[in-house]
């Protein structure tokens, strides 16, 4: 009979083999990667090496205790980086991907809008806004042109606030406006504070003009202006010396008065432009061209006097707009309207910037301005439609 054993005796760790395997909780943060196998025990990337003369004591044969939050805390951020930086690869492979969808779609030719090429259009109606000085645009022209071969553009809503421009950009607006109509699509103006001049020009292709009582509208005409500096120049002790091929080539001049001749031939040029603007409104309002050109002496009316003199249909605006193509061609006055945008997706989205933007209207801005005081000779461009209200 063996000998009572004490107790408190301990039993002798049997250390022919290693203890076995304990699983600790894996520390906030901490990676999948195996733990090492060190003496029997596994040690967490969370936990400190107990081999290590920095870690902290442990009990024997216990768990090994986790160190403060430090490394946990780096894991974790770590972690949280790897995670917002696959969210925005991501992002950026869906904008990348619609970028080229639409890029594609707008390359299309029979729609003005990618996302009516796409099919997510469906009928609906354009607005087109032209405010400010009108210049020759060809963006815009493209824009309605494509607009004008699109199944789904059903007509367009003309909403002009300008005080006019250059006869070259009202004619070239005034054209494509033209061919867009005779597609069989309707046009319809609406005036807003101001619509003359070109602004009352590129309106003649609408089937109907509504203008608001206050509109200023009318001064069918044409201008072309210089000044003659040479008497300054002469105090200041500055002399211009022009070398020309011929008497008029250099006509107007800020440099030397205008010249008889001069004046006779700029006078020719004006009054062609102003027939054309005349004959114009005279296709446009169904008018004879005598009771036109009785009007076109750059006078300006409000909307109340150009419904008078027949040079606009009524005084509304846009729900009566809607109302007219409800009524005589069938469009539902609650169908969409969209804005006609002279820019296509491809542009908006990777092609232009507001730096451009603003660059390009200054530098349109300025070309105008510097052919009116220091001209390069005489262009189209040169004439101004414009309503411009007297200084003196």
């Amino acid at each position: 009979m063996s000998p009572a054993r004490h107790p408190r005796a301990r039993r002798r760790r049997d250390t022919s083999r290693a203890p076995p395997a304990r699983h600790f909780p894996r520390a906030a943060g901490a990676t999948s990667r195996p733990w090492r196998r060190r003496t029997g025990a596994r040690i967490s990337p969370g936990m400190a090496d107990p081999s290590s003369p920095s870690a902290p004591a442990a009990s024997p044969g216990g768990p090994v205790a986790p160190p403060g939050g430090l490394e946990a805390d780096l894991l974790l951020d770590r972690r949280r980086l790897k995670r917002s930086r696959g969210l925005w690869r991501a992002l950026a492979v869906l904008v990348v991907i619609a970028g080229v969808a639409l890029a594609f779609a707008g390359t299309r030719e029979n729609g003005p809008s990618a996302l009516a090429d796409l099919g997510l259009g469906g009928p609906h109606l354009l607005r087109l806004t032209v405010s400010g000085t009108i210049t020759d645009d060809r963006p815009l022209l493209e824009a309605i042109d494509r607009a004008r071969k699109s199944s789904s553009v059903r007509g367009m809503l003309l909403a002009v606030d300008s005080p006019g421009g250059t006869v070259a950009g009202g004619e070239s607006l005034h054209a494509a406006l033209t061919r867009f109509r005779d597609a069989g699509k309707p046009v319809v103006a609406l005036f807003g504070g101001t619509a003359a001049s070109a602004g009352y020009m590129i309106a003649m292709p609408a089937e109907r003009i509504f203008a608001r009582e206050s509109s200023v509208t009318g001064s069918i005409g044409v201008l072309l202006q210089s000044f003659d500096a040479h008497e300054t120049l002469e105090r200041l002790g500055v002399r211009a010396e022009t070398i020309a091929s011929g008497p008029l080539k250099d006509q107007p001049s800020p440099f030397r008065p205008l010249s008889e001749e001069g004046r006779a031939a700029l006078t020719a040029v004006v009054s062609d432009l102003h027939a054309m603007f005349i004959h114009m409104v005279a296709e446009g309002r169904h008018m004879p061209e005598d009771r036109v050109r009785a009007l076109a002496d750059g006078r300006i009316m409000t909307g109340r006097q150009a419904l008078a003199a027949g040079l606009v249909d009524a005084i509304g605006g846009e729900p009566e707009a809607r109302a007219h193509l409800a009524a005589t061609h069938n469009i539902p006055a609650d169908m969409p309207v969209r804005d006609l945008r002279a820019r296509d997706l491809r542009e908006r989205a990777f092609g232009a910037s507001f730096g451009e933007a603003l660059g390009s209207g200054v530098a349109s801005v300025l070309r105008g301005t510097l052919k009116s005081v220091v001209s390069e000779g005489l262009g189209v461009d040169g004439a101004w439609a414009v309503w411009q209200p007297s200084g003196r």
